[in-house]
């Protein structure tokens, strides 16, 4: 299975607002710091926003937080969110007919591993990603990539 950048992203958006939890953040310094698209940086944010993820607040001052704190934002909640499509293969989507249904084990085989992945991400939450010495090593990590602000 692979992510999509998306989720990604929104996992991004999300360490570094945990990082920065003493302070608002803007979408402009995030997209500097990770060098993405800040355009595409706004319909990830916003779409956080419509799950409850993060808080924005607009205007002078403004900025984003994160919605709650980060024992309370599951990753296979996340996941679950951002990701459109989590049909490993054709056969898992409604509606679609294969000529080996009933035969076949390959769905039965795919759902037990996607269910897995998911079991392993519902067991965790950003507080877990955002622990000592994971902490350390991802600040450590920004602070290698310094914001220049352009203005």
């Amino acid at each position: 299975m692979r992510l999509t950048l998306h989720t990604d992203y929104a996992l991004r958006v999300l360490l570094y607002l945990g990082l920065n939890q003493e302070r608002r953040v803007s979408i402009h310094e995030i997209a500097q710091r990770y060098g993405i698209s800040e355009n595409h940086l706004v319909k990830i944010v916003h779409r956080l926003g419509q799950g409850g993820f993060v808080t924005t607040m607009r205007g002078r001052g403004g900025g984003l937080v994160l919605a709650r704190s980060p024992a309370e934002i599951n990753l296979g909640d996340l996941v679950r969110f951002t990701e459109e499509d989590m049909a490993l293969v054709a056969c898992f989507q409604t509606g679609q007919s294969c000529l080996l249904t009933g035969a076949c084990r390959l769905q039965n085989l795919l759902g037990d591993a996607l269910g897995a992945f998911m079991a392993v991400l519902d067991g965790r939450t950003l507080a877990d990603l955002l622990a000592p010495p994971e902490r350390a090593t991802l600040i450590k990590r920004m602070e290698s990539r310094p914001f220049h602000d352009a203005s």
